[in-house]
C-alpha cells in the first residue's frame, strides 16, 4: 500500500474543518445582506469572521506549499488557489472575498476523491444560487433604477440566469451585477454540460457492462455446447462398442 505524503495527510485532515469554516463564512456573508440594515457591531463581527476564514485558507495554502516536494510545480498546478488567496489583498471588497472563498472551497472539494461528481455538481449549483443571489442583492438593492430589491427577487433572478432562461422581469443595472450575471450564465452552461456528459457516460458504461456480460454468457454457452457435443460423441462411441454383433443364420439353427 502506497504511503501518503505529508501534504496528502494535511489535506485529508484539514478538509472537513475548512469546509466547516466555509459554511461559517457563508453565514457571516449572508447575515448583513439579508438583514438589510444591520447594526455596526453585527457588521464588524461578520467582517472579522470573513477575514478569519480567508486567513485560514491562506494559511492552509502556505502549509501545502511548504509540505510539497516540488514547490514550484505545486504553485504552477495550483495557480488558481494562489489567485484566490491574493485576490482579497488586491482590493479588500467583500465580493472579492466571496469569490476567493468559493474558489478555494471548490478546489479542496475536487481533491476529495470520495466526493462523487453528482454530489459536487449539486453542491456547486446550490452554492452558486445562494452566493449569486446574495452578491447581486448586495450590489443591486440600493442601485438607482434597480429592480432586484428583495432576497426573493435575487433568488429568482439567479435561478433564471443559471438555467439561461432569462425572463427579463429582473435584471442587474450595475456593472458588478452584470459581471455576476455573466459568471452565473457561464457557470450554468458549464454545469449543464457536466451533467449531460455525466449522464451520457453513465449510459455508455452501463451498455458496456451489458455487452461484456452478454459476451461472457455467449462464450459460456458456446463452451457448454462444445462440452455437450464432446460428451455425445463419447457416449455414441461407447454405445457403439458395447452393442453385440448380430447373430448369423447358422448360429440360430
Amino acid at each position: 500500500m502506497k504511503e501518503q505524503s505529508a501534504q496528502e495527510r494535511w489535506e485529508r485532515r484539514t478538509q472537513r474543518p475548512l469546509l466547516a469554516l466555509a459554511v461559517v463564512f457563508a453565514v457571516a456573508y449572508a447575515v448583513p445582506i439579508v438583514d438589510g440594515s444591520p447594526s455596526r457591531s453585527t457588521e464588524v463581527a461578520c467582517l472579522a469572521i470573513e477575514w478569519v476564514v480567508w486567513g485560514a485558507f491562506a494559511a492552509d495554502y502556505g502549509v501545502r506549499v511548504v509540505l510539497a516536494h516540488d514547490r514550484r510545480a505545486f504553485v504552477r498546478r495550483h495557480w488558481l488557489d494562489l489567485c484566490a488567496v491574493i485576490l482579497p489583498l488586491l482590493q479588500p471588497l467583500r465580493l472579492l472575498r466571496l469569490v476567493s472563498t468559493l474558489l478555494l472551497v471548490g478546489r479542496r472539494a475536487r481533491m476529495a476523491t470520495q466526493i462523487r461528481l453528482t454530489t459536487y455538481v449539486a453542491g456547486t449549483v446550490i452554492g452558486l444560487l445562494m452566493f449569486g443571489s446574495l452578491a447581486v442583492l448586495s450590489v443591486e438593492r440600493d442601485a438607482p433604477g434597480g429592480n432586484i430589491r428583495t432576497l426573493g427577487d435575487a433568488v429568482w433572478w439567479s435561478f433564471t440566469t443559471m438555467t439561461t432562461v432569462g425572463y427579463g422581469d429582473h435584471a442587474p443595472t450595475t456593472g458588478v451585477g452584470r459581471l455576476l450575471a455573466v459568471g452565473l450564465m457561464l457557470s450554468g452552461i458549464a454545469l449543464l454540460g457536466v451533467v449531460t456528459a455525466n449522464i451520457a457516460a453513465w449510459f455508455i458504461s452501463r451498455f458496456e457492462r451489458d455487452d461484456v456480460e452478454e459476451r461472457r454468457q455467449t462464450e459460456a454457452i458456446a463452451a457448454l455446447t462444445e462440452e455437450v457435443r464432446a460428451l455425445r460423441a463419447e457416449v455414441a462411441m461407447l454405445s457403439g462398442s458395447a452393442v453385440p454383433q448380430p447373430v448369423g443364420e447358422d448360429q440360430r439353427r
